[in-house]
C-alpha cells in the first residue's frame, strides 16, 4: 500500500507544530477531527482523549482499539515573580540540562501564546563556587517583563498557563528525514491515522477497529485507561514515538535505528508484551515484506502498561525518534509509513479466533 509522502510530511508538520503539553491536548485534537472529516466520527472527553470510530465499521464485531498519545513533553507557570520572571514546573520528564536556553512559547490568559525563552545566568554573574559545582540552575522563564504587574496586566500572563518549545517543523524532502518536536508521540499519531483510513475502507475486515488520540501520556499513562473503558475493546495496538538509540549505542546492541521500521518492545517498566500477540505481529510483518525491529527496554513506559491491566493484550509498535524528551527530535519518514503499513497487516489478518489465541 502506498501513501501519499507530501501528505504525511503536510499531517506531520501539523501535529508537530500542535502546541499541547500534557493536559492540554487541544490543538492535536483539531488536527485529527479535521483529519477524519467525511470517513469517521470524533468525539472527546473530559481528560481530551481523540476518541475515533470510522463509520464502516459494524459495531457487531469484536473491536480492536488503536491508540497513540497526543500530548508531548512541555510546562506549567508556576509563579510570577517580582522582576516579571516566573518559575515553572515540568509536564513529562526532561533529560537535565535540556531546557536550559530553549526558546519556548508560553499561553497567556487571553489564549496568544507569547515567545520566550528559559533563561540562563551568565557565567560573568556565576560565582566561583557556582562554576566549579557545575550544578543546573534553576529554569527562569522570561518573556521580557519587568514588574509582576508588568507581566499580569501588560502580557496578561498566569499561572496554571501551559508552556512548549517553540521548535518549528522542517523536512528534507529528499531524504525523507524531518526535524521538529513532539515527535513522541506525534509520528506515532500519524502513523495511527494513516492506517485507520486505510482500514476503515476495507469491506473484509473481520473486527471493527477504532482508535484514541489519548492525553496526559507524559504524566502517567491517564487518558488511555478512560479511552479503553469508553471502546472494551478485545485487543489494543499502540502506537509511540519511540528513542531510537543507533547514536548512544555499540552496532550489536541497537534496537531502535532509523530506516528499519517500527520497533516492537518484549519489555520495558510497565508491560511484559502478550508473546503470542507479539509472534502474531512479527509473522505478519515478515510474511508481508515489512520491516521491524525489535527490544527489551529496561526503562521507558507506554500506553500498554495501565490497558494490558485490563485484561486487553497490547503491543506496541514504536516509529524510532531520535532525541525525544527534548525540544527537537529527528525521524524517518520511511519509519512511519511501515509502522502504519505493518499495523494494516496486522488488523487486516486479525479474526475472532486470533484474539482468542492471546
Amino acid at each position: 500500500m502506498n501513501f501519499n509522502k507530501d501528505e504525511v510530511i503536510g499531517l506531520l508538520e501539523r501535529l508537530s507544530n500542535a502546541k499541547s503539553p500534557s493536559g492540554f491536548e487541544d490543538e492535536t485534537v483539531a488536527v485529527v477531527r479535521d483529519f477524519c472529516q467525511g470517513w469517521a466520527d470524533v468525539e472527546e472527553n473530559s481528560l481530551r482523549d481523540a476518541l475515533i470510530t470510522p463509520r464502516g465499521m459494524h459495531g457487531n464485531r469484536p473491536r480492536v482499539m488503536l491508540d497513540a498519545h497526543g500530548d508531548e513533553v512541555g510546562g506549567m507557570v508556576k509563579a510570577i515573580h517580582a522582576n516579571g520572571a516566573m518559575s515553572l514546573v515540568t509536564l513529562g520528564r526532561w533529560p537535565d540540562g535540556a531546557l536550559t536556553g530553549q526558546d519556548v512559547l508560553v499561553r497567556n490568559t487571553r489564549g496568544e501564546w507569547l515567545h520566550g525563552t528559559i533563561g540562563v545566568k551568565p557565567p560573568h554573574f556565576m560565582s566561583e563556587a557556582e562554576r566549579a559545582a557545575r550544578v543546573a540552575q534553576p529554569l527562569i522563564l522570561d518573556v521580557g517583563a519587568t514588574s509582576a504587574e508588568e507581566a499580569r496586566e501588560g502580557f496578561h500572563l498566569g499561572i496554571g498557563e501551559p508552556i512548549v518549545p517553540a521548535t518549528r517543523f522542517t523536512c528534507d524532502w529528499e531524504r525523507g528525514i524531518c526535524v521538529g518536536k513532539a515527535f513522541d508521540c506525534r509520528a506515532g499519531v500519524v502513523a495511527l491515522l494513516l492506517a485507520l483510513r486505510e482500514l476503515a475502507g476495507r469491506g473484509d475486515l473481520q473486527v471493527d477497529v477504532v482508535a484514541s488520540v489519548s492525553g496526559q501520556e507524559e504524566v502517567g499513562e491517564r487518558g488511555v485507561a478512560a479511552a479503553a473503558r469508553h471502546f472494551g475493546p478485545r485487543a489494543a495496538f499502540m502506537f509511540e514515538g519511540c528513542p531510537a538509540d543507533d547514536t548512544f549505542l555499540p552496532a550489536d546492541e541497537v534496537q531502535a535505528a532509523l530506516h528499519k521500521g517500527p520497533m516492537f518492545r518484549y519489555f520495558d517498566r510497565c508491560m511484559i508484551t502478550n508473546p503470542r500477540y507479539q509472534r502474531f505481529v512479527l509473522a505478519c510483518a515478515t510474511k508481508a515484506g515489512l520491516p521491524v525491529q525489535t527490544s527489551v527496554r529496561e526503562g521507558g513506559g507506554t500506553d500498554g502498561g495501565p490497558v494490558h491491566l485490563l485484561d486487553i493484550p497490547c503491543v506496541v509498535a514504536g516509529v524510532p525518534c531520535r532525541y525525544i524528551h527534548a525540544a527537537t527530535s529527528l525521524v524517518a519518514l520511511d519509519d512511519v509509513m511501515h509502522t502504519a503499513r505493518v499495523a494494516v497487516e496486522v488488523l487486516s489478518n486479525m479474526t475472532p479466533g486470533v484474539i482468542a489465541g492471546f
